[in-house]
């Protein structure tokens, strides 16, 4: 049974970087839309990249070889739900280099998301609670029994997993308690051999014994007790299912204001919420759900912005001058930065503002440059088969403007800027017939309608 190509190129555009179009021919050929699903919430069924093999290429210990080795992975991996959700995580519990300062630290966080992103929420915090880059973002090396420091306790409950309404500042307080003495070792200088890894540590001489009330609960908890109970509750269901709906299927409110700004799809977050509840918090479960609802079927009309990362690697992916490793992609860190999202290092414990606040009038500026300048070479590898499978100048413009839009992963555009790129061609020159169409090319991905997801 065939999948519709259409839906099969927006499932891919939102829980990966998007499909070339012999990606799409296998996926629509050969897949039921259900089966794709399947595939893509149980990737250990499908091979990895070879993490060796990428740092051959991407090797030393600043942010730029790391982005390079993401960017490919995000490109080039048959396992894409994996990457997503690390970067998903990335946003949602975001650690900064500009504080820290200690590459490994960082890059092994983004590795553990990668690796954990599919189990259950459980785990999730408890890794990430216990994880050296978070613990020195938030201070929780700071937090001790004699001492206590809130940092940690208080962002693990208003931004990481229940939201703001939910608990008490002695909720705050007595699960900060809970955390004490979880820390971690202090990587030996940087020189003259580089960075070394910081590892956990649980200090249990620095850790507060003492019996604690925690929503209602009472017990001589440690943190995992206090992630115990915090997965149990409506509140983390809902909350994780908004921050799930926002970033797979239609732009939230920003999260300060999910507190008095009521969710853009509640029957859907309500359905993901029970399915959390019932799974044990399980994401690949919840993400199971999520694809195949009618909900996110119908998202493929909604506007939904691409983040910088999701619109890079998705050009890249398409154009496909990085199919084999080599050197270059680090430099892309720099078209992430001025498009408003630097990897690694987000603004603040919020992450980054996403939807609307993605674009003004610079970034919106950059974003279509980019774009257009990256398909503007037609011996490109991704370039040259958009041109030989789209057709001739002759064929009737109309087939061929809509043949090249589902060749980019069924873009869809307004009646407006479709009429505008049938005229466009309808104008053409054919005396360069390969330069005319990749002209037609980027001209369809400088539309505003190719910045959605």
């Amino acid at each position: 049974m065939k999948s519709d190509r259409a839906q099969v190129a927006h499932l891919m555009r939102r829980a990966g970087f998007g499909a070339t179009p012999s990606e799409l021919d296998y996926f629509t050929q050969n897949r039921t839309y259900e089966s794709i699903v399947e595939e893509l919430v149980n990737p250990e069924n499908t091979e990895e990249i070879d993490a060796r093999f990428i740092n051959r290429y991407y090797s030393g210990e600043g942010v730029p070889p790391y982005v390079g080795k993401w960017l490919f992975r995000m490109i080039n991996t048959k396992r894409p739900l994996e990457e997503k959700m690390a970067l998903f995580l990335h946003h949602i519990f975001p650690v900064a280099w500009g504080k820290s300062e200690h590459g490994p630290s960082i890059f092994t966080e983004i590795d553990m998301f990668r690796r954990v992103g599919l189990s259950n929420f459980r785990n999730i915090l408890v890794e990430l609670s216990k994880d050296p880059a978070m613990i020195y973002w938030l201070d929780n090396n700071e937090n001790h029994k004699s001492e206590i420091n809130e940092n940690y306790g208080r962002e693990l409950l208003e931004l990481f997993s229940m939201g703001v309404g939910n608990y008490t500042e002695d909720d705050i307080k007595n699960a900060s308690r809970a955390f004490t003495g979880w820390t971690f070792s202090q990587p030996i200088p940087i020189y003259p051999q580089g960075h070394y890894p910081a590892r956990f540590e649980f200090h249990p001489d620095d850790h507060d014994n003492d019996e604690k009330t925690f929503l209602g609960q009472k017990g001589n908890f440690d943190g995992e007790d206090i992630i115990d109970i915090i997965v149990k509750r409506d509140a983390t269901a809902k909350f994780v299912s908004r921050h799930l709906c926002n970033f797979f299927v239609e732009d939230e409110p920003q999260v300060p204001a999910w507190n008095i700004e009521p969710p853009r799809n509640p029957g859907l977050v309500d359905h993901l919420a029970k399915t959390f509840a019932d799974s044990d918090g399980n994401m690949r479960s919840v993400l199971k759900e999520l694809f195949n609802s009618v909900e996110f079927k119908d998202s493929i009309n909604k506007n939904k912005v691409k983040s910088p990362t999701e619109l890079v690697a998705g050009v890249i992916k398409q154009v496909g001058n990085f199919r084999e490793i080599k050197p270059g992609l680090e430099s892309y860190i720099g078209a992430l930065t001025v498009m408003g999202q630097s990897l690694l290092n987000p603004p603040t414990v919020e992450g980054w503002h996403t939807g609307s606040e993605w674009i003004d009038s610079g970034t919106l500026s950059e974003r279509i440059n980019f774009a257009s300048t990256e398909f503007s070479d037609d011996k490109s590898p991704g370039v040259r088969e958009l041109i030989d499978r789209a057709g001739s100048l002759d064929d009737d413009p109309q087939q061929l403007v809509d043949r090249c839009l589902d060749l980019l992963g069924g873009v869809q555009v307004s009646q407006n800027t479709h009429n505008e790129l049938v005229e466009y061609v309808s104008g053409l020159n054919t005396s360069d017939e390969s330069s005319d169409m990749t002209d037609l090319i980027r001209m369809i991905v400088s539309t505003v309608d190719y910045q959605y997801a």
